[in-house]
């Protein structure tokens, strides 16, 4: 999907039919045709192209002096559809790369990603103010900006999601909680290493020396490594926090466990005590029947059986091993 946005003199920001001088060329998900078209008719580079397609591709930033066009890569934070899942409770969060290359010679902005997603969606939408495609340099900020708070609304809906599932755990230990609060680490693992790449490609924009930052956009890119750091800290804290929960969890799952087998130990042997004492008289010797002290009566042995299982879990109760 390839659509072209452009901000009028009146500020407001409208779709256009083509690309123009000044516009933002929006491509999401593009198809082998629309691939050919960025690189011919465009002019994208193309290995620009095969890094902005490249789910693996790390944040970074790129400038080729031949064409002169800047390749900026960042990580933005996804969320999966939960309709579409098969166990609605179990919810991930991932990064994925949303690409912006700037094109100086045409004039033209494009951000490249692999799925629709909330940042691009806002920016289109008009949900964030002050958007202009002609000032590339604060489109590209108000991205970034857009990104951090993304990170900060994703983190908050876990640390909710953490407390739920940890009181449910409380309540009752199941293995649906434990592989969602795995599930959520993992997401906190993500989000931190895609922060820390986020984090080096603003202060290689910082520097100026890629792309070229007017003073208009100080305080933009201030704000914007306010909310990237503030993201960082608050991914370490949850991160920590999560994890010693998990290893709470952990070591009461062995605790219970162990009790289980104490307690299956301590009946396994009060039950053995009848089969001992009645294997007495089942088995086969060579002295007669008669030998054996009250053999004709069934009361004595189930007598004796009873008092010594009694006897072995009262001493058992007394050393604590029911509990």
């Amino acid at each position: 999907m390839i659509e072209c946005y452009k901000t009028g003199d009146d500020g407001v920001t409208k779709r256009v039919e083509a690309p123009e001088p000044g516009c933002w060329i929006n491509v999401v998900a593009p198809t082998h045709d629309e691939r050919d078209w960025l690189e011919a008719e465009v002019g994208v580079l193309p290995e620009f192209v095969r890094a902005a397609l490249d789910e693996e591709e790390t944040s970074h930033i790129d400038y080729d002096e031949d064409v002169n066009q800047t390749f900026v890569i960042v990580d933005y934070p996804s969320a999966e559809d939960v309709e579409e899942m098969s166990a609605p409770s179990m919810l991930q969060y991932t990064t994925l790369p949303l690409s912006v290359i700037f094109l100086p010679e045409k004039d033209f902005l494009v951000t490249v990603s692999l799925y629709e997603n909330l940042v691009i969606e806002d920016m289109a939408r008009g949900r964030v103010r002050q958007v202009d495609t002609r000032l590339r340099t604060r489109f590209l900020l108000l991205l970034l900006l857009r990104v951090s708070q993304r990170y900060l609304i994703y983190l908050r809906r876990i640390d909710r999601l953490s407390s739920k599932t940890e009181a449910k755990l409380y309540a009752a230990m199941r293995n649906e909680e434990l592989i969602q609060m795995l599930s959520l680490e993992k997401s906190l693992v993500y989000f931190s290493t895609s922060l820390k790449s986020d984090e080096v490609t603003l202060n290689k924009i910082m520097h100026g020396r890629v792309i070229k930052l007017y003073e208009d956009d100080q305080e933009l890119l201030e704000d914007v490594l306010i909310e990237i750091h503030q993201a960082m800290e608050m991914c370490t804290i949850y991160s920590n926090t999560l994890s010693g929960t998990m290893d709470t969890f952990a070591s009461l799952i062995s605790n219970n466990l162990n009790i289980v087998m104490k307690v299956l130990t301590v009946i396994t042997i009060v039950m053995a005590i009848p089969n001992i004492i009645f294997g007495f008289y089942g088995m086969n010797v060579d002295l007669p029947i008669e030998n054996l002290p009250f053999f004709n009566t069934w009361v004595f042995p189930t007598l004796v059986a009873i008092v010594a299982c009694v006897v072995a879990a009262w001493i058992f109760k007394k050393k604590g091993m029911w509990r």
